[in-house]
């Protein structure tokens, strides 16, 4: 019996390749055409109309919370210890809940700042005011 050989088999002793050139030539192909088609756009800013008061308003009554630009706590006057427990514990002990004034350094880090807010939230303290300072030489 004869043994038939066809021609699109490959001999036992070749080994398989795999060509990658056309595959890379038709990525190369498709990132040329997505840079090509790709539009950028500008991001805008947010335009932000920042609320201005006219009036001299500070709490009638209330607690008084400074913060030194080392982020260090003092609660009508009194020093706590540097750290958010301490300052929570304070809060929560106050007996009138309803303001609290909050004078911070102008150095303060935002963070000190928070970390005020959050324990006059979980205090449940009703109202909070930011204390400022009016430049000299301009009048309200």
């Amino acid at each position: 019996m004869t043994h038939f050989n066809a021609r699109w088999q490959i001999p036992d002793d070749d080994q398989l390749e795999i060509n990658v050139i056309p595959l890379i030539d038709i990525l190369l192909v498709v990132l040329i055409f997505i840079t090509a088609t790709t539009t950028f756009s500008a991001i805008r800013p947010i335009e932000l109309e920042l609320p201005q008061s006219h009036q001299d308003t500070s709490p009638a009554s209330g607690a008084l919370l400074i913060i030194t630009h080392e982020g260090q706590y003092a609660l009508d006057g009194n020093l706590l210890a540097n750290d958010s427990h301490s300052l929570q514990q304070a809060l929560a002990q106050l007996d009138n809940k309803t303001e609290l004034l909050i004078l911070a350094d102008a150095n303060t880090r935002h963070a000190h700042v928070v970390t005020a807010l959050d324990a006059a939230r979980q205090a449940a303290i009703e109202r909070v005011y930011f204390a400022t300072e009016q430049e000299s030489g301009t009048t309200p």
